[in-house]
């Protein structure tokens, strides 16, 4: 039996998920100033991919967040989100934005 180096690793899963989802969708038009505010500070580009590569240090692979775009791009679960052609547009950049090199900090 091999141990868990990462006990959370479905729940970050869950995280990356539901991360992307939020991206995509957006903001509602009716949003209140909490909801936008909130928007603004976790819900862009940055924000997004930021909270996706943490979701990486612990536990989910590269591969499974491609997996994951992947299915949202392709399965009859996700077609409410994809009518709208701005998400798809989110989607791909964001896609591009993980997969682009990155800068080290030193």
């Amino acid at each position: 039996m091999k141990p868990n180096n990462f006990a959370m690793r479905e729940w970050h899963l869950e995280h990356v998920e539901k991360v992307i989802l939020r991206y995509m969708k957006g903001i509602a038009p009716d949003a209140s100033s909490f909801e936008k505010r909130n928007f603004k500070k976790y819900s862009t580009i940055s924000g997004c991919s930021k909270q996706i590569e943490y979701d990486i240090k612990h536990g989910v692979t590269a591969e499974e967040v491609a997996e994951l775009m992947n299915k949202i791009r392709n399965d009859a679960s996700y077609s409410v989100i994809r009518q709208d052609q701005d998400a798809i547009q989110r989607l791909d950049e964001l896609e591009r934005q993980l997969n682009s090199p990155k800068k080290s900090s030193w």
